[in-house]
């Protein structure tokens, strides 16, 4: 293995010779007009990490070559550029020199660029992009061009399409009389590409002519640095372009239709954050603002409004068709109406899985939780950071994407959903295995999921049902209720309300199925805090139904054995509706038992519903439901893992807790790689998942096994539910598409990495 390669030589590793030197190996070998150059390998880079030593030798042999190809000597008519060369690009985080013109500075040039490896900003681009910081860079040297020469000389970068639309046509800028490093360091103000189409016709048409010859070689979009001297044009190097979601997505549907790449290749090529990213608002040049405090990124989108610190304040000025973002140190199901008018909340308490989070997440409202460096002052109505207060009327702009607050109203960018999109997810669905559903609660829910392509709904939570106004009243007065004929009383209120959601929820899902989960909320989320009313009988209920740890404490399938009749008025309410809807509609419902831990206590549920012929699940979201699946199988018509509870089940922590006290700082120190909350942990949960499953299946082979938690639409855990033979995964309506195109990424992917079948040719 060679220390170093000439452009010339037959080598186009990019292990070996790095991104832009294999590049520019493969653009001289195809007979582009390429400035002649050699490239030391990143072995001799690792070489010189040990050992401090570069191959001189190599380099004075590869120089003396350059020398003879160029008819010039160094410094004396030549001068090259040495410039790193990463397998991954890594645009601008290492070190260029121009205008070298002697060997000896050649030589510490190069150390230079090895050196610049280890710079704060490569080392912090390589964290963000979750690059190896041991595959290293080579560094490449070439010849220069000179776009400073003469008034027909220029340099520019340009895209072979539309780096922001994907539209098919040239796409950069150009500076007149200028090197590379004029346009680089902003010291001069480009022009956009289309002029030198007018300052050099000649030129341009060729750079147009070379885009497509490079789009048709590397079945991709280019970014190409180009030099234009006296005249002629140069190709400097050449990579894959860094696109928009929404031109990612074009580009891979327009490059398909022109048989440049196949349709598998296209839903392989856009990546699940390029998607996730075209399907909220966003902040326009979002990198020319600061932040003014940063939170937990609890729902994706921005807004920006007025600040408001009571929901009822907010409901007032939406009703005038005012932008408000609702300010809290926490939500509660109370303040469901101001979420609703709100264009956005922030609270300063409460992480991934908070109320603010879970209600806005299905909304598709921006959230930002758990921002706690904001002092939140209810009384004075302003909030304090970092020597800024912010007062009621004050306007701010939410980055939920992010977790960026900002100070003042920031210009917004619409999100559509394009017809690339649609035909790209389309031909997504024709390669997954897994179904898509969603989790959605009421008719207006589901609408929206329906246009993102949802299967169906995967997990539809009752207790949402009751946040309105009226339903939290009817479902507070069941619980204070005295006497039986109270409770029934207000049962049959609630009943009513039931049956109407349902009904709506039936005729929207126009057949799709629907598991729709029974009570799981603990009955004391249904009331004020102690500190929050002045009703004697409410404080003595809230003292009385207190918790010390209610996630594991008095609710799901608990809470419907001690109250019977809670369920039973759920069911007889799915069951009405269904009789209503079913002459117009086909009614496809399930329901899902919450929190079970052992086959009795769905024996018990099934009896209660046996009468009303509905199928019925359990949700897996306790250890020792898993533990039990095979027996569990006999009786369950399905299982649907609820991740988020089982991960708390698991790692014997609260999500809340942990996210604000310290599990920060255990990915910070490396003893935890992941947020277990935000990405499956696939050797804890992932295994006990595997483990159920087994069981399962091995009892009831054809049991149908889905996930409901939020990890169903995280394209890791995604593709981790593909492997272990999951049906279907079921998310927020705004992480659909991402699932569909993760869903097909990763059966294709599997079909890729199957070992070839063996041709019998006898």
């Amino acid at each position: 293995m060679a220390a170093v390669y000439k452009f010339t030589d037959d080598c186009e590793d990019k292990m070996l010779l790095g991104n832009k030197g294999a590049n520019l190996v493969t653009m001289t070998r195809i007979g582009l007009p390429v400035p002649p150059g050699f490239v030391i390998s990143i072995e001799a880079y690792k070489e010189y990490k040990r050992t401090g030593r570069l191959p001189i030798a190599d380099i004075e042999d590869a120089l003396q070559w350059l020398e003879g190809h160029t008819g010039r000597r160094l410094g004396n008519g030549l001068m090259v550029s040495v410039r790193s060369s990463a397998p991954v690009s890594m645009p601008g985080m290492m070190d260029t020199l121009l205008n070298v013109s002697s060997k000896a500075h050649m030589v510490s040039a190069v150390k230079k660029i090895f050196g610049s490896w280890d710079n704060l900003r490569a080392v912090e681009y390589r964290r963000l992009h979750n690059i190896p910081r041991d595959i290293g860079t080579s560094a490449v040297v070439q010849a220069m061009v000179m776009g400073n020469r003469d008034d027909r000389s220029g340099t520019g970068v340009v895209f072979t399409r539309n780096a922001i639309t994907g539209e098919p046509h040239l796409f950069g800028e150009y500076i007149g009389q200028a090197q590379g490093e004029d346009l680089v360091s902003g010291s001069r103000t480009p022009s956009p590409i289309q002029e030198l189409r007018s300052a050099m016709p000649e030129a341009y048409a060729e750079l147009e002519k070379l885009a497509h010859t490079l789009e048709n070689h590397f079945h991709e979009m280019q970014d190409v640095e180009f030099t234009v001297e006296s005249g002629t044009l140069y190709l400097l190097q050449t990579r894959s372009g860094k696109r928009s979601g929404q031109a990612a997505v074009k580009i891979a549907v327009d490059m398909a239709k022109e048989g440049l790449i196949s349709r598998e290749e296209a839903v392989l090529r856009v990546k699940p954050e390029e998607l996730k990213a075209l399907l909220h608002k966003r902040i326009q040049s979002v990198e020319k603002h600061e932040p003014l405090a940063h939170g937990l990124n609890a729902a994706p989108g921005a807004a920006a409004g007025k600040v408001v610190f009571h929901p009822i304040e907010a409901l007032r000025l939406a009703e005038k068709s005012e932008k408000v973002i609702l300010v809290r140190p926490e939500t509660s199901p109370d303040d469901i109406q101001g979420i609703a008018a709100a264009d956005g909340v922030l609270t300063s308490r409460g992480g991934l899985t908070s109320h603010a989070a879970i209600v806005t997440r299905a909304m598709g409202k921006p959230c930002i939780c758990g921002a706690e460096e904001i002092k939140i002052d209810l009384k004075a109505e302003q909030f304090e950071v970092r020597g800024h207060v912010v007062h009621k009327g004050m306007e701010i702009t939410i980055d939920g994407t992010s977790g960026a607050v900002y100070l003042g109203t920031l210009p917004l960018e619409e999100v559509e959903v394009t017809e690339e999109l649609r035909e790209l997810l389309s031909w997504a669905d024709g390669f997954r295995r897994l179904g898509v559903r969603a989790n959605a609660d009421t008719a207006d829910m589901i609408k929206l999921a329906k246009t993102f392509g949802c299967e169906g709904i995967g997990l539809c939570r009752t207790e949402r049902q009751f946040n309105a106004p009226e339903r939290l009243s009817a479902i507070r007065e069941y619980i204070m209720a005295r006497t039986p004929s109270e409770k029934a009383e207000a049962l049959e209120i609630l009943r009513g309300f039931q049956e109407e959601d349902f009904a709506a929820i039936f005729r929207e899902l126009e057949g799709l199925p629907i598991i729709i989960r029974l009570l799981d909320l603990p009955l004391h989320e249904f009331l004020p805090s102690e500190t929050d009313t002045d009703v004697p009988r409410v404080r003595e209920m809230v003292r009385e139904l207190r918790e010390v740890n209610p996630m594991i404490g008095h609710r799901g399938v608990r809470l419907g054995v001690t109250n019977p009749e809670i369920y039973r008025m759920q069911v007889e309410a799915i069951c009405q509706a269904k009789s209503v809807v079913e002459p117009e509609v086909k009614v496809n419902a399930a329901v899902m038992i919450p929190q079970v831990i052992t086959v009795q206590e769905l024996l018990w549920v099934k009896k209660q519903v046996k009468a009303a012929g509905l199928r019925v699940g359990v949700m897996m979201e306790t250890v020792r439901a898993c533990m039990r699946a095979g027996k569990l199988a006999h009786e369950a018509d399905f299982f649907s893992f609820g991740t988020n509870d089982l991960t708390q089940a698991v790692y014997s922590f609260s999500r809340e807790d942990a996210e604000k006290k310290f599990l920060a700082t255990y990915l910070r120190l490396g003893i935890l790689q992941d947020n277990p909350f935000e990405i499956v942990d696939v050797k804890g949960v992932g295994r006990l998942m595997e483990t159920a499953i087994m069981w399962a299946r091995r009892n009831k082979k054809e049991i149908e096994i889905g996930v409901c938690g939020e990890h169903g639409g995280e394209p890791r855990s995604i593709r981790f539910f593909h492997q272990i033979g999951l049906d279907y995964v079921s998310c927020s309506a705004f992480r659909i598409p991402v699932a569909r195109l993760v869903a097909a990424q990763a059966a294709l992917q599997e079909k890729a990495d199957k070992p070839a079948e063996k041709v019998d040719t006898a």
